[in-house]
């Protein structure tokens, strides 16, 4: 199963956990978590891995961006992790906002 996939597997078992940043951000942007989820599920890719070392544990880890979009036209850029909690793997959210696309100059 590819990443993308095993990540959406995840957040559709509702097997993910949200860092107090990224409630923060949702908060922030008056957004949800279960926009931020559909987003993860709408997204057509990963477009970045980031090759990490934990802050916690020292270990090396990859992180992925996404971004996807909304039933409602929002673009949701979330960056996380997969990791094993509790003997289960669950879909880390470490970073989770709208993206402003018209205010980016990349477009």
């Amino acid at each position: 199963m590819s990443i993308l996939l095993q990540i959406k597997a995840l957040v559709d078992a509702e097997k993910i956990i949200y860092t107090l940043k990224a409630d923060l951000e949702i908060a922030r942007d008056g957004i949800s978590r279960s926009i931020v989820r559909q987003a993860i599920l709408n997204a057509p890719a990963i477009v970045k891995t980031i090759r990490s070392t934990s802050s916690v544990t020292g270990k090396r880890e990859m992180l992925y961006v996404l971004v996807g979009i909304t039933y409602t036209g929002l673009v949701i850029y979330t960056k996380g992790k997969i990791l094993r909690k509790g003997g289960e793997e669950v879909f880390y959210v470490i970073i989770s906002s709208k993206w402003d696309i018209q205010n980016d100059p990349r477009f």
